[in-house]
């Protein structure tokens, strides 16, 4: 195409320092441009100057996109204000001196619509939600982020290995359980399948590696003269499974090797062509980049007002504004009122920073109505310059019981309604002007709990715009936007910018150091950095006492953790910086530079948390998202369950369903054709799943009316839906279940009336047992995935110590609102069964009932071995884990054992001590479940002296004290988990349990005997748990 060259500047260009040369297709050239000392401003024609050619007098701005090019990339300088030297433009000096950069004015990019409508239609369906609906606005914080997060995928996407992301191994680096050391001393068998062609078996040593089985692969074939493409990439994958053994990893430390150590099982693996595994390609079509500085504005001296003509002014910096905030409340109106109306009401206008409130006002109170009109200021005793980024003005409506004013310190009336609107928007800039917003309804106790701090945290309003609450307000106007500087001086962003660069994040944050760093202070800074390292554990407690509301005290903090190593941080105190305790862009960034360091494996087992922190962001696009994002697209296991993990709050929590919605479609633009398929095909099932369990619980409302019928109705729904012929399991990406198997699916009988089902396994020479699950529709499985996860950290602490206490840690996710899926663990059966089979009810208080159906389990010579020790240690396991998370309603219908004598507990519905009654009555007298019938099988019998529970108390307490010194993780795990909103985890003082069961002001000495007191009580009260366990099978009660 042919090009023209223009100095896109009036006036005299000597006097012009820097110079902007703008390439223009030559048929429809438009570029807006102002002369200025600085470098120009790409504005829109809201009071600035345009440029035309005059034989294009009809050619319109918003048809064009201004791009330039960076490396092999074209960017789109995509905001209407943004200031161009902010942008990453490659600039360069010209024959005489002057700064210049190349931009080309290009028509907008048109795309195939129905190709765009079936994309968009494939995204809605995946994320639950329609973001086109919501996305008007170009310039909105919705539009602005979803352009905005292309650029680290792109850069994620460029640098992705495919062959490692489709064959990623699933592999642990905890030493070898001391049960299994012995195992390591003889050669393990493996037998290679490649098609139907041949299949033969090796013994090889556990510190082999994948590559040497492909190289005897490659032998045996030529030596058999067995045809096979000898240029293929070959990769090893499990037989009937969808897991793979690549990398330079020992053999002993992929996870399903271990599985078969422990289980006994041969190990199978086939041969697979690496391209005809999964196709990875990335098929969407994706957005123009935009670059990450898009939002940040120039320094604070660049944009003074002080010796600046009328002409020259095109922006304010925010920290010239030396005068109060204050907004105009007007009024608000409601198009249908409540069942039951507040008599008076008064208006609680706050600043809001993160879950703190910096500054409050209050209305006068007024009769409540359908429409109440205000008109008056209230004024905050903050100014403008001192706001941070990501502070929100925050309005509630709240019941009053007076007719006068409420007092500030002790007006807590009721709050009716909320919304909160960011007063330094994602653009950077200050919110002026009228607004109308759509209130959320405060829900009472009684209804569903809110979503922990949504009220201070979400700045989102509520969708129902024709019934919702409506509050109007105004805020003071300005002649021109008023922006906030991304620094100081020009000096300052441009040292700060090369320094303080965050990788692979392309956003910046300018730090202000209060003092050059020169070298005559180097050694001070040299000696702050290691003294650093020695009160890096005290950061939080330090950051939580600072006033962010003073801008030089803030500045210096950034000062000092831009020249903190985020390496020295420890992985708790970088998860607890990115509580809600800390609304700090700086602050959350360094946390996020510390998490860059984890593998793959410790970023599963935080996922959970970090996806649930994403709500502490002020704004959508933050180092979080993107890094959580690029993280996904890296790792195909990260991907599946950050999928899920996010759409299940795209879901269930509409105060963040477009943040939500927004980050997962990031994700899906990039994770590639067979993730999408895979992804549909899961969605597809649950959505069948849910319509045949809401029948069912229709069918049988009541709790024990199950008739003999119902499985057979069960199976006529599970028959006629949409069930996917294959699909990979939410829980566990690693198995596929094939075609249901209908006679095997039954109603199991209890409240929620759960789904028992069970699939075809794939192919695999082992004759795998059926794929099961049990599909709860009513149920809130986000506790109990807290549980869980909390189960794999604290395995995951016994596993560094060698100490493996047979955890069973079954799969469980939550789909979507209040529904999800439990694995079902074979070979296992209840207490309350296995006394049932052993006497009956009466059973409850037979001390030898476990005992004898574990020797009829396994052979006598072996009960006092392999069935007894794994008892005893799992038996162990849970009853330290079930005692420090408080975890109640511990009757013998939720615990289990499996034929081998592996103990493991289930449904986790009360935690951190809150327990079950019945009748008004606690049932619940002792810390932990350790039965009479459990000591029997240890041969603790009336008190006598026993090796094994002289073992068991040596393994609770080293287990104990092990958990004891990650004391600091297992709180700030649970903290974050509080933006759940998840009923028995609800406020802060929840905790208080956790510090108490940890003991965490006691010696290791005293928390090793109050732990051995607990074990005591527990065999005192025995007979109270089976007193309970009695009246539980007696009565159902569940």
């Amino acid at each position: 195409m042919p090009t023209r060259t223009l100095k896109g500047f009036t006036g005299d260009v000597n006097n012009i320092d820097h110079v902007i040369t703008i390439q223009y297709p030559v048929r429809k050239p438009w570029v807006h441009c102002r002369t200025s000392h600085k470098p120009p401003n790409l504005l829109d024609d809201n009071g600035t100057r345009q440029w035309q050619w005059p034989h294009q007098q009809n050619s319109k701005p918003e048809k064009y996109t201004l791009l330039y090019a960076r490396g092999e990339d074209w960017y789109e300088a995509y905001d209407d204000f943004q200031v161009i030297r902010t942008l990453d433009i490659p600039w360069s000096f010209d024959d005489i001196g002057r700064l210049s950069a190349h931009i080309v004015v290009q028509p907008l990019l048109t795309v195939d619509s129905e190709e765009k409508k079936k994309q968009q239609q494939c995204l809605a369906y995946l994320i639950g939600h329609n973001l086109e609906n919501e996305a008007p606005d170009r310039l909105g914080e919705l539009t602005f982020t979803r352009r905005k997060l292309a650029s680290p995928r792109r850069q994620e996407l460029r640098n992705r290995d495919d062959k490692l992301y489709a064959t990623e191994p699933w592999i642990t680096c905890a030493p070898i359980p001391n049960d299994l050391q012995d195992q390591l001393n003889r050669k393990l068998p493996v037998t290679l399948h490649y098609m139907n062609k041949i299949s033969f078996s090796i013994h090889v040593d556990f510190s082999t590696v994948p590559s040497v089985l492909l190289k005897v692969f490659r032998k045996v074939m030529a030596d058999q003269g067995v045809d096979y493409d000898a240029s293929d990439d070959l990769v090893l994958k499990v037989c009937g499974r969808e897991e793979f053994l690549s990398g330079d990893h020992p053999l002993s430390n992929f996870l399903w090797v271990r599985q078969c150590l422990k289980t006994n099982q041969d190990l199978h693996l086939s041969v697979v062509p690496v391209s005809q595994a999964v196709d990875e390609a990335v098929k969407f079509v994706d957005w123009p980049l935009v670059d990450g500085s898009s939002g940040q504005f120039s320094s604070h001296d660049d944009l003074r007002l002080d010796g600046k003509d009328l002409d020259n002014i095109f922006m304010i910096s925010l920290w010239d504004c030396n005068r109060k905030l204050r907004v105009k409340l007007l009024g608000f109106d409601i198009a249908k009122l409540p069942n039951k109306c507040p008599q008076s009401v008064y208006v609680k206008a706050s600043i809001l920073y993160g879950n703190k409130v910096l500054s409050s006002v209050m209305s006068s109170p007024k009769a409540f109505a359908d429409e109440v009109l205000w008109n008056e200021w209230l004024e905050f005793d903050v100014l403008l310059m001192d706001l941070p980024r990501g502070a929100k003005l925050g309005f509630t409506i709240n019941l009053s019981s007076v007719s006068k004013a409420p007092d500030l310190q002790k007006g807590k009336g009721k709050v009716l309604y909320f919304v909160n609107l960011l007063l330094i928007d994602h653009r950077s800039i200050l919110s002026q002007g009228p607004y109308s917003l759509n209130m959320w309804s405060y829900p009472d106790l009684e209804e569903e709990a809110i979503t922990y701090q949504a009220d201070k945290l979400s700045s989102a309003t509520n969708p129902d715009t024709a019934d919702s609450m409506a509050i109007s307000f105004l805020l003071d106007r300005y002649s021109f936007p008023v922006v906030l500087p991304n620094s100081f001086s020009s000096t300052e962003c441009s040292d700060s910018s090369t320094s303080n660069s965050l990788s692979p994040l392309t956003d910046s944050v300018i730090l202000r150091s209060p003092s050059p760093v020169t070298s005559t202070n180097r050694d001070r800074l040299k000696r702050f950095r290691e003294e650093s390292i020695r009160y890096a554990t005290n950061l939080p407690h330090y950051l939580r006492n600072i006033d962010w509301m003073n801008r030089r005290v803030v500045e210096d903090v950034h000062w000092l953790l831009g020249n903190w190593d985020p390496g020295e941080l420890d992985i708790t105190v970088a998860l607890e910086l990115l509580s809600m305790d800390f609304a700090d862009v700086v602050v959350r960034r360094i946390a996020v530079q510390r998490l860059e360091n984890l593998s793959n494996d410790d970023v599963l087992k935080y996922l959970l948390q970090l996806v649930q922190t994403l709500k502490v962001e002020p704004y959508h696009d933050s180092f979080l998202a993107r890094y959580l994002i690029q993280r996904a697209l890296r790792s195909k296991k990260i991907g599946h369950f950050f999928f899920w993990y996010v759409r299940s709050e795209v879901t269930g929590c509409p105060y963040f369903r477009q943040r939500m919605a927004v980050i997962l479609e990031a994700y899906l633009l990039g994770c590639g054709q067979a993730m999408l398929e895979s992804f549909t095909k899961q969605v597809q099932a649950v959505e069948a799943l849910q319509e045949v369990a809401i029948v069912i619980k229709n069918l049988y409302p009541d709790k024990n009316d199950l008739s003999p019928t119902a499985p057979l109705r069960l199976q006529e729904y599970l028959r006629i839906c949409n069930l996917p012929n294959e699909f990979l399991l939410p829980f566990d990406p690693r198995v596929k279940a094939g075609m249901i198997l209908l006679d095997k699916c039954k109603v199991m009988a209890s409240k929620k009336k759960p789904l028992w089902l069970e699939f075809s396994p794939m192919p695999s020479p082992t004759s795998p047992t059926p794929v099961g699950i049990i599909f709860k529709q009513g149920d809130d499985l986000r506790q109990d995935m807290l549980v869980i996860q909390t189960l794999v950290v604290m395995d995951s602490i016994w596993q560094e110590k060698s100490l493996d206490l047979n955890l069973i840690p079954y799969g469980c996710i939550s789909t979507g609102h209040n529904i999800g899926m439990i694995e079902i663990v074979r070979n296992a059966a209840t207490i309350a069964a296995v006394q049932r089979n052993h006497g009956g009810t009466t059973a409850a208080f037979r001390n030898d009932a476990l005992f004898e159906w574990l020797k009829s389990k396994c052979p006598l010579q072996e009960i006092h071995y392999k069935t007894v020790e794994k008892f005893v240690k799992s038996c162990a396991g849970y009853c330290v884990a079930t005692y420090v998370l408080g975890i109640g309603d511990r009757h013998n219908d939720n615990i289990m054992i499996t034929d081998q004598g592996n103990l493991f507990h289930i449904d986790f519905g009360h935690i951190l001590g809150n327990t079950k009654r019945f009748l008004g009555v606690n049932r619940e007298r002792v810390p932990f479940v350790l039965t009479p019938d459990f000591l029997y099988v240890m041969g603790r019998v009336k008190g006598h002296k026993s090796l094994y529970f002289q073992r068991f108390k040596d393994t609770c307490t080293q287990a104990y004290l092990s958990l004891r010194s990650h004391s600091r993780l297992l709180i700030t795990l649970f903290h974050l988990m509080l933006l759940t909103g998840i009923p028995e985890l609800s406020a802060a003082e929840d905790m208080r349990y956790l510090r108490e069961a940890l003991q965490e002001e006691q010696s290791e000495a005293e928390a090793k005997e109050h732990f051995l007191q607990q074990i005591s009580v527990c065999e005192n009260e025995g007979w109270t748990v089976q007193a309970n366990w009695w009246i539980h099978m007696m009565a159902g009660i569940k």
